[in-house]
């Protein structure tokens, strides 16, 4: 019988199951206090280790809904999530010594963080913090991460094939043509899922590159640095007043808006008051709409909401060309179903294959430039 039709009968319904988590922290004292404040808001505690190797194996034991972790980073806890997210991708939430370095765990494929400071409102406040993001983290769908490929690849330490630093190389073909501009947008799962398209773009492509990542402020450096040590062109933050370079990833930061202005010059916009997201990619795609036209070729991914999905109708409307990433591969199929349902999008497409259908669609740009 069903819980509806129990219901229906008169009978109480079968209680919902609890999300059930495995709880990695570095001492015996840290897991006891877990432990405690997770039973007092029904969270199933299905093993609690101190250690990776540990954690691994009871991730992989237990095929929780969520783990804990709580291990400093980078030691420790970035390596926890590295394996986790390569073997048997499982959503990761940060608290205690992991959330105060979370910056690389997230850019590699954690999904939340417990604020840090939280604790210390009180085991009540704490407890509920606990319960509320552990059951969001539950529902969300991850993939596996790309470390593992890019590292296979020789591409997560920043060196060439060769050995030398990987410095990546501008056009020196002495072309002279108004350039195609991709911008990306991205919100839950979104890290690890531009690792994997901006490692997969061929080094010859030479447009610059735009990214609106949902995160955390203070968080949006720590994800340009990794970034910047696994793929072969340079990213970093954009700053007020830069130039958008050919060959060039530049990250919107966490405090304001990126607008991309004539001339693709970049500004940071204040938020509007009540403004949601921080940074919006609204926003920066309906720039990159005004500026660029039929000149752009803009990318959503996985992420909750509906951020983006009227800034990828903006920018299809002008004809430029609009990918959504599919739900299949999405951690959440929340914004690129959004832009999906308005049609801003040409095409929606599995993750492994945004890179080529980008790179395609860039180079299409330049040949009927060309002719």
């Amino acid at each position: 019988m069903t819980s509806s039709s129990m219901q229906d009968a008169g009978l109480p319904a079968e209680p919902a199951r609890p999300v059930t988590v495995v709880v990695v922290a570095s001492t015996h004292v840290r897991i006891d206090r877990l432990r405690h404040l997770l039973a007092t808001v029904g969270i199933e505690v299905v093993a609690a280790v101190r250690t990776v190797a540990e954690g691994v194996d009871a991730v992989s034991e237990h095929e929780p809904d969520t783990v804990l972790l709580d291990l400093p980073m980078p030691t420790g806890g970035l390596e926890l999530v590295e394996r986790v997210m390569a073997r048997q991708p499982t959503p990761i939430v940060l608290t205690g010594a992991a959330a105060e370095g979370a910056a690389t765990a997230m850019a590699a494929g954690a999904v939340d963080l417990i604020t840090p400071g939280t604790e210390g409102l009180g085991p009540v406040v704490y407890a509920r913090a606990l319960a509320r993001h552990l059951g969001v983290a539950s529902r969300v769908r991850v993939i596996t991460h790309p470390r593992g490929r890019l590292r296979e690849r020789g591409l997560d330490t920043g060196a060439a094939a060769d050995g030398s630093p990987s410095r990546h190389r501008a056009s020196t073909d002495g072309r002279s043509h108004r350039p195609t501009v991709v911008v990306i947008g991205a919100s839950t799962g979104g890290p690890p899922a531009l690792a994997s398209i901006l490692a997969a773009l061929p080094a010859d492509l030479d447009v610059p590159v735009v990214v609106v990542q949902h995160m955390a402020e203070g968080f949006v450096e720590g994800l340009a640095s990794w970034l910047d040590g696994i793929v072969a062109r340079p990213v970093s933050v954009a700053l007020n007043g830069d130039r958008l370079r050919p060959g060039h990833v530049v990250l919107a930061p966490s405090d304001g808006n990126l607008v991309v202005e004539p001339g693709l010059r970049l500004s940071i916009e204040d938020p509007r008051p009540g403004q949601f997201h921080v940074p919006e990619i609204d926003r920066t795609l309906q720039s990159v709409a005004e500026v660029c036209r039929d000149r752009a070729v803009g990318v959503l991914l996985t992420g909750m909401g509906r951020d983006g999905a009227a800034g990828m109708l903006a920018l299809r409307r002008v004809g430029a060309f609009t990918i959504g990433q599919d739900e299949g591969t999405s951690a959440v199929w929340g914004m690129p179903a959004a832009a999906a349902a308005l049609g801003g999008l040409d095409v929606e497409l599995p993750l492994p294959e945004i890179a080529a259908a980008l790179t395609d669609a860039v180079r299409r740009l330049h040949i009927h430039e060309a002719v």
